[in-house]
């Protein structure tokens, strides 16, 4: 049985909003990672794309991402970003006072191994348009994470936003 333990306290963006939510000096006394979100930004669109990446490295990202909006689906993947790309956030012009929610993990992140993330998203709008998905990502750096950055693709988070990060312990 996996136990949960948060780490910090969860992360609220205030009033100014915020243009990235960033977990710094995480211990090395778990297993696992897992973050747990409700995110919007003030970027002009229904949803908008969010950026994880790790002790602030730029390089060695690739992620693939299968989604569906309710008319259709597809799949989209990429590397030599910044970061993995991971799943949007609710814009400004999705319904008022609605959050994506999300949650990714990341398995093994003091290994010396290369480290994988596996990711769940949804969108809310109260209209065809909002979206789910399932992503996976791999950042290939043998360097244990103490660091988790996440950054909209465009524009900021807006107020309320929120991330809190755990540590999971196996027995």
């Amino acid at each position: 049985m996996a136990t949960y333990i948060q780490i910090g306290s969860t992360v609220t963006v205030g009033s100014g909003g915020a243009a990235t939510i960033d977990f710094t000096s995480i211990p090395a006394t778990f297993t696992d990672l897992v973050v747990k979100t409700s995110t919007r930004t003030n970027n002009a669109g229904i949803d908008m794309g969010l950026i994880i990446s790790f002790n602030g490295s730029t390089t060695g990202y690739n992620d693939r991402t299968v989604y569906g909006n309710g008319a259709s689906a597809a799949s989209t993947g990429g590397s030599g970003v910044a970061g993995i790309f991971w799943y949007y956030a609710d814009g400004d012009t999705a319904t008022a006072n609605t959050f994506a929610n999300g949650e990714f993990y990341v398995p093994n992140y003091t290994s010396s191994n290369y480290k994988s993330v596996s990711m769940d998203s949804a969108t809310e709008n109260n209209a065809t348009g909002a979206l789910m998905l399932l992503s996976c990502g791999l950042w290939s750096n043998t360097a244990a994470i103490n660091r988790v950055t996440i950054t909209p693709n465009s524009g900021s988070f807006k107020q309320y936003t929120t991330a809190t990060l755990y540590g999971i312990l196996k027995s």
